[in-house]
């Protein structure tokens, strides 16, 4: 089975039946076939090997990224320009997507990345919750102390089906230097699952607060992933 095989089948197999806070929605994109199509498509082109490769945790899955596309932190309009990929549906624009294929493209290009790094995230279905206009709204599991009471199970035996996929556990890369760190340092505190955590600011924030150093946290990205 190849870590594509493995990745396809961890994502066909995510079911949430834990009962969530009033108001929050759980989001899996691999309820929609084509989102699971297009998601397989990416596998099947970048991990279809046996190569080993670093885990790298965000958060969990945002509508307009990963929930359309099934790929973390993957918008179509990077699925196209930058994974050669085709896709059909609304062409959505996702901020992190941007900056995260900016440092892809720094990196050496997506076949490159890819080949030494699997993205996923900390919870890998996402969630809603409604906001202004009764409009439905990215709402992260740990938004409330009721919802990451409620994943949490959930959480670490996803975290463990990744593990037996075959990624190092020498270290962990997390994606959000805030709550998603302290979470997921807690975490690994107590289940022992990586030998370090390396975090870095989240491509979102950089985009939405720091967009004009992103160079500088570019260059910070590199250093870090480099080492490995």
């Amino acid at each position: 089975m190849s870590f594509a095989d493995s990745v396809i089948r961890f994502n066909q197999s995510l079911r949430l039946d834990t009962p969530l806070p009033e108001g929050i929605r759980v989001m899996n994109p691999f309820s929609d076939p084509d989102v699971s199509k297009t998601a397989a498509a990416f596998y099947r082109k970048f991990y279809d090997d046996d190569l080993p490769r670093h885990l790298i945790l965000g958060i969990n899955p945002g509508r307009f990224g990963a929930g359309v596309t099934g790929i973390p932190f993957t918008d179509p309009k990077r699925l196209i320009e930058k994974c050669g990929l085709e896709f059909s549906g609304e062409l959505k624009h996702e901020p992190s997507s941007v900056f995260l294929y900016e440092f892809i493209d720094a990196f050496g290009g997506a076949a490159s990345f890819y080949s030494r790094f699997y993205i996923n995230s900390v919870c890998p279905l996402g969630f809603t919750a409604p906001g202004p206009k009764s409009r439905e709204v990215n709402y992260n599991y740990y938004d409330s102390p009721e919802l990451t009471r409620a994943v949490y199970g959930f959480i670490i035996r996803n975290i463990e089906q990744q593990i037996a996929m075959g990624v190092g556990t020498s270290v962990c890369f997390c994606f959000g230097k805030g709550r998603n760190e302290k979470f997921l340092r807690m975490l690994n505190d107590e289940k022992k699952f990586f030998g370090s955590i390396v975090a870095l600011e989240h491509p979102r924030f950089i985009m939405q607060y720091r967009s004009k150093s992103r160079r500088d946290y570019i260059d910070k990205y590199l250093a870090a992933f480099s080492q490995i």
